[in-house]
């Protein structure tokens, strides 16, 4: 029989400390050739359509996929686990809360091997739910004092700001105005849904650290050209999937501005064939696209902690 996990059980049984260990460890697997992951596939509808995307992860036992719909009436994630060797369904988990948590850990993992050891403030575009765990996976991984935040709703980022700063403990503090998001910040991270760039490349200092979070679809963009050309190194999580999703990199692959032998995975980065940053001086740039290997290792910590605490539903297959 296999176990079902609702989205209150991985409230519950899912912290970031578990989540960041958990993606740490997916990607240091596929850095060494020993998991798999297979882009997003998208299937449109009229009104909608449905995501599917799969991986492997041996270390962790399981294979599996998430798929997802997306309808004008919401979206619904579910992550299938199999048993890596017997093909047994093990756990069919609601994971709208696992993709918020896992996202956060993917850009907290960049920022621990790619951000300099010594930055302690961030400016985020975006106040949304993927923002919460971007700064907590942040402030889990550099000793963050201040936080600078901007969306274009005064009552959302005002509100955004009052939440975690009593979460977090540290200055929290809303912005007006997009450029003031990098007064003094050491990291900038962007979630947000916008198709446009959010910002003026030239704004960034020499040093800064980018998560850039918000799209995957070829369509959208949340940094411009300049924001690109400006980045010494640039890391995503599939470069497979970038190839397919990145609208940031596509639009200057097609103009001849980038070549995507420029472009590392963090699973090179975290496994040390690749370099995260090699000065203090270079602007650094994780493009995250999300991708199931994320979903599988996180997926299967749950699945772990679900049996030793008998929490979830036992179902016939």
């Amino acid at each position: 029989m296999a176990l079902l996990l609702r989205e209150t059980d991985v409230e519950r049984l899912l912290d970031m400390p578990t989540a960041l260990a958990s993606v740490e460890r997916a990607f240091t697997e596929l850095g060494h050739g020993r998991a798999t992951n297979l882009p997003r596939t998208r299937i449109h509808q009229k009104h909608g359509g449905l995501n599917l995307m799969a991986a492997g992860l041996p270390a962790f036992g399981v294979i599996g996929f998430k798929a997802y719909t997306w309808f004008t009436s919401g979206s619904k994630f579910m992550v299938n686990l199999y048993h890596s060797e017997t093909g047994e369904l093990l756990a069919i988990i609601e994971a709208d809360r696992m993709g918020q948590m896992r996202t956060g850990a993917a850009s907290g993992i960049a920022t621990k091997w790619m951000a300099r050891e010594e930055a302690t403030s961030i400016g985020i575009f975006g106040t949304g739910y993927q923002a919460q765990t971007q700064l907590q996976a942040v402030c889990a991984v550099r000793k963050i004092r201040r936080v600078r935040a901007f969306s274009r709703k005064i009552e959302r980022r005002q509100a955004f700001c009052k939440t975690m700063e009593a979460a977090l403990k540290i200055e929290v503090q809303p912005v007006a105005e997009a450029k003031s998001v990098f007064e003094g910040s050491d990291i900038v991270i962007t979630a947000t849904t916008t198709s446009e760039p959010l910002f003026d490349g030239d704004w960034i200092s020499e040093g800064t650290h980018l998560n850039v979070i918000g799209g995957n679809s070829p369509l959208r963009a949340e940094v411009d050209t300049a924001t690109v050309l400006r980045s010494d190194r640039i890391v995503v999580d599939s470069l497979d999937q970038a190839k397919m999703e990145a609208g940031e990199f596509l639009k200057c692959v097609e103009r001849g501005l980038m070549y995507w032998e420029k472009v590392e995975e963090l699973g090179s980065v975290v496994t040390g064939q690749s370099k995260g940053r090699e000065s203090k001086g270079e602007i650094t740039f994780f493009k995250s696209l999300g991708i199931a290997l994320e979903d599988l290792a996180v997926g299967a910590t749950v699945y772990e902690r679900a049996l030793e605490q008998k929490v979830g539903e036992r179902i016939l297959t």
